[in-house]
């Protein structure tokens, strides 16, 4: 995975719609998710705009889950 930036307002978009479905998830507030895709983890710039083109296009579930994957696999918690 690299560790890329936020291009455009599509990417920008789909940061959020990821940040806001993990946190509503989890039932936390979505700055702690930020917190934890940016400053404990590399989740947001080493994988969900890495990887946006094939994410983007999957369903909110399927998003969601491999977010927690991922946080799993990183061991990430919020």
């Amino acid at each position: 995975m690299t560790d890329e930036k936020i291009k455009n307002s599509n990417e920008l978009e789909f940061a959020v719609f990821c940040i806001e479905n993990v946190a509503a998830k989890l039932g936390v507030n979505a700055a702690r998710v930020y917190q934890a895709f940016t400053e404990k983890s590399d989740i947001l710039n080493g994988y969900i705009v890495p990887e946006y083109e094939m994410l983007h296009t999957q369903s909110r579930e399927y998003i969601v889950d491999d977010l927690f994957d991922m946080m799993k696999e990183k061991e990430v918690e919020v």
